[in-house]
């Protein structure tokens, strides 16, 4: 399937849990990231800020393997349905959507980001 990618050659990409459904985390890839990810299992995403690719849990073990992968119906965004390893945010919480609008934490934090990222 053709993935319309953006003008910078990314596509938003969506993590969600594949058991609960629960939304894990957004974030962007380029070709080489998508075609990655489709080669090894695990997700791997592209970084903005740092202009590269990585690998989900590459520094904390909390990768995202990676069971399916749904396209939209415009091409121009995915959703990774994942088996999560411990959590999805680097803040320590299982989904980077751990919070309301009105700043009411309603996520459930599952490791202390100091001790994973104390390197």
């Amino acid at each position: 399937m053709r993935i319309n990618f953006d003008s910078d050659g990314l596509v938003p990409v969506i993590a969600q849990d594949y058991k609960t459904k629960k939304i894990l985390m957004l974030a962007y890839a380029d070709n080489e990231a998508v075609e990655m990810t489709k080669k090894t299992g695990f997700a791997h995403y592209y970084s903005r800020s740092r202009k590269k690719i990585w690998k989900k849990g590459e520094d904390s073990g909390h990768v995202q393997e990676v069971l399916s992968v749904l396209v939209d119906c415009d091409e121009d965004a995915l959703v990774y349905l994942v088996n999560q390893t411990i959590g999805a945010c680097h803040t320590g919480y299982d989904s980077c959507f751990y919070r309301t609008i009105d700043g009411e934490i309603v996520g459930e934090k599952v490791f202390d980001p100091d001790k994973v990222y104390a390197n």
